[in-house]
């Protein structure tokens, strides 16, 4: 009997924890494969410090093969092209690979087709990408030898609100440092329909909360509104307002890989329906985890809002993922079940030299308990969870908590 062939698309959060997890648990028993189109793995969160030289790509990167290597998982550097759940094969740029469990673990790709003007080498910066990140660093040398006004925004249908107030927040410190805070004026425009809704519907004091943060930091809040276009040094909102400014970064929708959107389960945004097991729906040896799994949004909003999936939510699914897929090779139903909505959320957003640690017993409402709290301890929590996260990462302890 041939062991059984795992192959994991995508090498980032999800794809990483998925298979080490899988080859920890099974070992010798199962072969595991991962194709990512990325030779590095990059934490993400920590893209907000990279405009203002806090961080470099070597900072918050690392090569991927060794710690693939190092726990006997084969690494092919490629991109999937072509999935086909019948014959069980992904073609990719790296070659044809059959397997008996796939893992999709393909992650985001920033749709910038939904607002013109934003993009690589456009009117605004995206930092929800490392090129778009360095970019900004670019930008942000000259502005600070030409200041004038800035606007950071969020996107009707954006997901990722945590990385735009943290943007902000380290912008309004960052001026301060400089001495502009009082000569550059800060807005911040998000569809979100209250501050701190996040996308996961808000917590309790968390909209005064935020409020404070906005008065302390100088900065006025913009809610509830959808972004029109970026031009040239303005913001077009579609209430017909307009902002200028010397400095702008938005934040835009996410959509997924287009090999999953061609796939048969993927649906038309690149995301995959999938059961609480993480199983593509009516597919059992299908799975997808982290943003490239559908998440259904509970509410209806003026303007869309999306729902954040990254960080301990993407870890959350690739282990419970890991953990069915052992089971089915090993004989057993698939029995580790976490519906997205239930999963605890944790996350701390930096604001420069304070911030807010947000815990919360369910991901989505309705909720028993909910906590925002505030302080210096954020920032240093950040900092310290970046470099535990990345050690633990390379050398392949995805175990750890």
């Amino acid at each position: 009997m041939s062991t059984p062939k795992v192959l994991v698309i995508g090498g980032n959060f999800a794809g990483l924890t998925a298979a080490l997890a899988i080859k920890s648990d099974l070992q010798h028993e199962v072969d595991v494969t991962v194709v990512s189109k990325t030779q590095d793995f990059l934490f993400t969160p920590s893209l907000i410090w990279l405009p203002f030289g806090k961080r470099k790509k070597a900072d918050i990167t690392f090569p991927v093969a060794p710690t693939f290597e190092n726990a006997m998982v084969e690494f092919k550097l490629g991109e999937a092209t072509k999935i086909d759940p019948v014959a069980q094969k992904v073609e990719t740029t790296a070659g044809t690979f059959d397997y008996d469990y796939l893992v999709v673990a393909t992650g985001y790709v920033n749709n910038f087709d939904t607002i013109p003007g934003i993009g690589l080498e456009s009117n605004a910066f995206s930092i929800t990408w490392l090129e778009g990140a360095e970019e900004a660093a670019v930008g942000w040398t000259r502005f600070l030898n030409d200041p004038g006004p800035i606007v950071v925004g969020a996107t009707a249908g954006a997901a990722c609100f945590g990385a735009a107030y943290e943007f902000v927040f380290n912008i309004a410190y960052q001026l301060k440092k400089h001495g502009l805070k009082k000569k550059v004026p800060i807005t911040y425009v998000t569809a979100e329909p209250f501050a701190g809704h996040f996308g996961i519907g808000g917590l309790p004091g968390g909209e005064k909360m935020l409020g404070m943060f906005f008065g302390m930091s100088g900065i006025e809040a913009i809610t509830d509104v959808a972004i029109e276009e970026v031009v040239p040094n303005e913001m077009r909102l579609k209430d017909g307002r307009k902002l200028p400014f010397k400095y702008g970064m938005v934040v835009p929708p996410f959509k997924g890989a287009e090999v999953v959107k061609s796939a048969p389960f993927g649906d038309d945004k690149g995301f995959v329906a999938v059961e609480d097991t993480y199983q593509a729906k009516g597919i059992d040896n299908v799975y997808a985890v982290g943003i490239a799994a559908a998440v259904n949004v509970p509410w209806a909003t003026a303007n869309p809002v999306g729902i954040p999936k990254t960080g301990f939510p993407t870890e959350t699914m690739a282990h419970t993922a890991a953990k069915n897929i052992a089971s089915q090779i090993r004989g057993v139903a698939p029995s580790e079940r976490k519906d997205f909505g239930d999963i605890p959320a944790i996350c701390v957003m930096d604001a420069g030299n304070n911030g807010v640690i947000i815990l919360a017993d369910k991901m989505l409402p309705p909720r028993k308990h909910g906590v925002m709290i505030p302080g210096p301890q954020s920032h240093a929590a950040k900092i310290a969870f970046e470099k535990y996260f990345l050690w633990k990462s390379k050398h392949g302890y995805v175990n750890l908590p």
